[in-house]
C-alpha cells in the first residue's frame, strides 16, 4: 500500500532510502537535502515529517501515513503546528535574528505532537554569521527535535553545516521524465504536462497541485492573455497588465490567510499565549512564502510563453511548449513581424564566461545568453560521445531503473552509463579517446594511448562503495584522518 514516500517523485533512491531509515529506525536528527530545484526535496522533507510525527508510527498501517489520524493530515496539508518551514528573509539570505529565532523556539515543547521538525530551505543562502548561531543546535538538537536542511549543492553549503549533517542527495528529473511521472499522476496529457511544468518552474508536486486546480489554470490563462496583448499595448495599457498580474497572483492568498485565521480561532482556547505566538508567526511565514510562490509562478508562465514566441520567430515552431495558445503566440508573431524568422548566431561559451561578458561588454556583447540543462543531448549534438556498446545495453536496462536508463539515452540509441544517476552521475566514453568500445582490451589501450585516468571524490556518507571504473583507468583513493 501507499506510503507517506510514494509522492517523493522522481527520486526512487531516496525514497527507498527514507522508508526504510523510518521503518528501521535509523532517523537521523539533522539531514541536509541536496538537489536542483524541482527534484521535489521540500516534498521529500514533509514526507520524512509525516512518517516521523504519525502517533501510529512507521510500523502501523501504511508506514507513516495511517490515513486515519489528524497528525497525518495536517502535515500533508503543511498546516501542523510542529512543523516549521523557513526560508531566508533577508535580499542576501538568512538574518542572524531569524536563526537566532529558530534556535530559541527550538527549546520549547511541542504543541500537539510528541516531537517537532524543522525544514530549512535554501541553506546554501546560510552566511557564516548566521550558521554559526545554528551551529551548536544543529550539533546537538533537543532528542524530540529533527532539522531537515534543503539545499540546490552540496558545495554551495558551509562545511561546518554539512560535516554535521547526513547528507541525502536528489538527481536532475529530466524534462521528459518529470512529463511522464505527471501523466502517470493526473491522468493529463505529455503536453499539458510540459505546460505545467514550465509554469512551476519544474516542479512535479507543484505542477500535480496545478493541473488539479481550476483556479491555478484559470490564472495561466490570464497570465497568457496579458503576454499576448504586450503587441499592441502602450505604456499605460502595460502598466495595468502589471497591476492586474499581481492582483491575481494574490487573489488565492485571501482564501488561505481566512483559513488559517478560522483554524487558529478553532483552537485558541487549548493553547498557551507563547504557542499562539508561535502559530501566528508561522502562518505569517507560510503567507510570505506563498506570495513570493505566486508572484514567481507570473514570472515562469511569461518566460515560457515569451520563450514560444522566440521560437516560432526563429522558424522552430516544434519546440513551442504552450501548444494550447499556439494562435496567440502567432498573432504575437505576425504583429512583431520585424522579429520573424530571424537569423541567431550561437557560440559555445561557459557560464563563467557569460556572466563576465554580461557585466563587462554590455555593447557588443551577446543579447541572449541561454544554457541547455540537457548535457547528454548537447554532447550527442557535438558529436562528443560513443555509443555504449549495443550488447551491453540489455544489461544497463536490466540493472537500472527506467528514469535512469531514459536520462542515458536520446532517441533510440544509449550513449552513457549510469553510475549514481539518483544524483546525475554518468559514465561517458569520449569519442575522442574511446575509439572501439566493444571490449575491454580496446579501452584500455584507448585510454592509455590518450594518457587518460579517473578521479572521482566521494565525500558523502550517502554512498558507502567505491568504484570499478570499466574502462580500466587508474584508480586512486586518498584517505585523510
Amino acid at each position: 500500500m501507499a506510503d507517506a514516500f510514494e509522492n517523493i517523485f522522481g527520486q526512487p533512491r531516496v525514497r527507498d532510502f527514507l522508508r526504510a531509515s523510518v521503518r528501521g529506525g535509523h532517523v537521523s536528527q539533522a539531514y541536509l537535502f541536496c538537489g536542483p530545484a524541482g527534484s521535489n526535496k521540500t516534498a521529500a522533507a514533509y514526507a520524512l515529517a509525516q512518517a516521523y510525527l504519525c502517533p501510529k508510527g512507521a510500523k502501523g498501517p501504511r508506514g507513516g501515513l495511517c490515513g486515519a489520524c489528524d497528525a497525518c493530515s495536517r502535515i500533508a496539508r503543511r498546516k501542523h503546528p510542529d512543523v516549521r518551514y523557513y526560508a531566508p528573509e533577508g535580499a542576501g539570505g538568512y538574518l542572524v535574528e531569524q536563526i537566532r529565532e529558530i534556535v530559541s523556539d527550538v527549546s520549547y515543547a511541542p504543541i500537539q505532537a510528541k516531537s517537532k521538525v524543522y525544514i530549512l530551505d535554501r541553506v546554501d543562502m546560510l552566511g557564516t554569521a548566521a550558521a554559526n548561531a545554528f551551529l551548536k543546535t544543529l550539533e546537538e538538537p533537543p532528542a524530540n527535535v529533527m532539522i531537515v536542511l534543503l539545499g540546490r549543492t552540496r558545495e554551495s553549503v558551509l562545511p561546518t553545516i554539512v560535516s554535521r549533517c547526513q547528507v541525502v542527495p536528489f538527481r536532475h528529473i529530466p524534462a521528459t521524465e518529470a512529463a511522464g511521472i505527471i501523466r502517470q499522476n493526473t491522468g493529463a496529457s505529455i503536453e499539458t504536462a510540459r505546460i505545467a511544468i514550465e509554469a512551476c518552474s519544474g516542479s512535479i508536486t507543484r505542477a500535480c497541485e496545478f493541473l488539479k486546480s481550476n483556479d491555478s489554470l484559470a490564472f495561466r490563462r490570464g497570465v497568457v492573455d496579458a503576454m499576448s496583448r504586450l503587441a499592441t499595448a502602450d505604456d499605460w495599457d502595460i502598466i495595468e497588465l502589471a497591476a492586474g498580474l499581481v492582483r491575481a497572483a494574490k487573489a488565492p492568498l485571501d482564501d488561505v490567510r481566512a483559513a488559517l485565521e478560522a483554524e487558529l480561532s478553532e483552537n485558541a482556547d487549548f493553547l498557551a499565549k507563547s504557542a499562539i505566538r508561535q502559530i501566528e508567526a508561522r502562518n505569517k511565514r507560510q503567507i510570505t512564502a506563498k506570495t513570493s510562490q505566486a508572484l514567481h509562478q507570473v514570472f515562469s508562465i511569461a518566460s515560457s510563453w515569451l520563450r514560444d514566441v522566440m521560437a516560432t520567430c526563429a522558424g522552430t515552431p516544434e519546440f513551442i511548449v504552450n501548444v494550447d495558445v499556439k494562435a496567440q503566440i502567432d498573432a504575437f508573431k505576425a504583429a512583431n513581424a520585424e522579429y520573424a524568422n530571424m537569423t541567431v548566431n550561437v557560440e559555445p561559451m561557459g557560464e563563467g564566461d557569460a556572466a563576465t561578458a554580461m557585466i563587462t561588454d554590455v555593447e557588443s556583447g551577446a543579447d541572449i545568453y541561454g544554457f541547455a540543462q540537457d548535457q547528454l543531448s548537447r554532447l550527442v549534438a557535438a558529436g562528443a560521445l560513443e555509443e555504449v556498446a549495443p550488447d551491453n545495453v540489455p544489461l544497463v536496462t536490466a540493472e537500472n531503473d527506467a528514469g535512469s536508463v531514459a536520462a542515458a539515452t536520446l532517441g533510440d540509441v544509449m550513449y552513457a552509463y549510469p553510475l549514481t544517476s539518483d544524483n546525475g552521475y554518468f559514465l561517458y566514453y569520449d569519442k575522442s579517446v574511446v575509439t572501439d568500445p566493444n571490449t575491454l582490451e580496446t579501452i584500455i589501450a584507448d585510454c592509455e594511448k590518450a594518457g587518460k585516468g579517473f578521479y572521482m571524490e566521494i565525500n558523502s556518507g550517502w554512498y558507502q562503495t567505491a568504484f570499478f571504473f570499466g574502462a580500466g583507468c587508474t584508480l586512486t583513493y586518498d584517505v585523510n584522518n
